[in-house]
């Protein structure tokens, strides 16, 4: 099929085991649970960094984060940025809903936008962040906000589903890009009543209680977002069932989206980032365990059959994806690949973290089973093994030496930490005069 249409959906901190297909054992998610059946499950996928901004131009252009200076939810993407409307120029690229796109313009190359994000979270400043020791969240509001209700982001994703499906009923010049935008499953956890109530609080299995020991870096990051402060089992409990709840609900508007995507459109369903959900105490995301940076990613293609692949992928795959589904030659400056074909197991990932709640920058390097955390030379790294260790309670970097080197070198290979660093704090002092 040559050039077929493609409809790409993004949620906001949907992390990549909360979901039916994923294997959880009590999210419904009917609508995804089908397209994961008829896709390429990509259960090894990952942010390229675990906060919105970043994320999401990482995924637009195809480039790691430092490669664009996307240091923080503050930056302005510059006259230089080039997102999957630029690259794919034989293709109507339109938008529906939430991108998380700052600044005046609210196309970025797309050839039209039917819905914007919400005005309040857009930032027209570009100041950064204020990465010191003594910055704290206002409050905890992004786990103690929950319960049943009425919600601006309920709105606004149901009216992106909206425009989206008046789009497909007459799209126009052919063959196009659909990007549909959704919130959910993003804090404040508020979920309408009939989602909430699929779930009970009783039947939530909390994550262990973090260690009274923590890394440095995460001892920090807690406190920075008031993760520190501590909340009851009744709370954790509600808390969760409403982050559920807005899964729920979130597929019930991809179900609405599906119905009306012909068999032939390619479809993408991939998220920004994941949500801890009170993982070594930690909601939000912010840092490098797996619920943070672990993202859904189906791929529903025509010529492909459905599977599921450890294969080790990331945010910046898409665009090299994107440009071969649209028959476009493979391009080298994308450090990326095309999902079209074979992708080596242990191929390193990349992800990376320089806002509020670490003065220094973070960076994550994974590489088979191996998670190597790396956040400066004054602060020491982490090393995990993910099949014997899924919850990341066991720090190994004391144990394994020879694969703190490997995984040292591998990244180095890729960036210099310590420069990019400086980099960043240079950059963000720049836009905070």
């Amino acid at each position: 099929m040559e050039r077929p249409n493609i409809v790409v959906i993004l949620s906001d901190e949907h992390t990549g085991s909360a979901a039916g297909w994923a294997g959880h054992p009590r999210i419904q998610t009917p609508h995804l649970d089908r397209l994961a059946a008829q896709s390429v499950s990509f259960d090894r996928a990952y942010t390229n960094s675990p906060m919105c901004v970043p994320s999401r131009l990482s995924l637009m252009t195809g480039q790691y984060v430092h490669q664009i200076g996307a240091w923080d939810n503050g930056v302005i993407p510059g006259p230089d940025f080039r997102s999957w409307g630029h690259h794919l120029r034989d293709y109507q690229t339109v938008i529906a809903g939430r991108t998380h796109f700052n600044g005046a313009d609210r196309q970025l190359g797309f050839d039209r936008r039917l819905t914007d994000d919400l005005d309040f979270w857009i930032d027209h400043s570009g100041r950064p962040p204020r990465r010191t020791a003594e910055w704290r969240r206002p409050t905890n509001s992004h786990v103690t906000e929950y319960g049943v209700g009425e919600h601006v982001h309920t709105r606004h994703d149901v009216e992106a589903t909206d425009a989206a499906l008046d789009f497909l009923r007459d799209p126009g010049r052919e063959p196009y890009l659909l990007y549909v935008g959704y919130m959910h499953p993003h804090f404040p956890l508020v979920a309408p009543p009939e989602f909430r109530d699929l779930y009970d609080p009783a039947d939530v299995e909390l994550p262990p209680a973090p260690s009274d020991d923590q890394h440095p870096v995460i001892s920090l990051l807690r406190h920075g977002f008031r993760n520190d402060e501590p909340i009851t089992e009744e709370q954790a409990r509600e808390a969760t069932a409403c982050y559920w709840a807005l899964i729920s609900h979130l597929d019930h508007q991809i179900g609405r989206l599906l119905a009306a995507i012909p068999d032939d459109t390619v479809v993408v369903y991939i998220s920004d980032h994941g949500e801890m959900a009170g993982h070594h105490g930690i909601w939000q995301k912010q840092c490098f365990y797996e619920p943070a940076v672990h993202i859904p990613f189906l791929l529903r293609h025509p010529a492909l059959d459905p599977a599921r692949t450890m294969a080790p992928v990331s945010l910046i795959d898409v665009l090299p994806t994107l440009r071969a589904i649209a028959g476009l030659s493979p391009d080298p400056t994308l450090p990326g690949t095309s999902l079209l074909g074979p992708v080596g197991v242990d191929r390193p990932i990349l992800s990376e973290y320089h806002a509020q709640g670490m003065i220094n920058a973070g960076y994550m390097l994974k590489s088979g089973p191996w998670k190597y955390c790396y956040y400066g030379p004054t602060d020491p790294p982490q090393l995990f093994d993910l099949d014997a260790d899924p919850f990341e309670l066991h720090d190994l970097v004391s144990h394994r030496p020879d694969m703190v080197a490997r995984l040292d070198a591998a990244l180095r290979a890729i960036l210099d930490p310590d420069q990019t660093n400086d980099r960043a704090h240079a950059e963000q002092a720049a836009r905070a005069n």
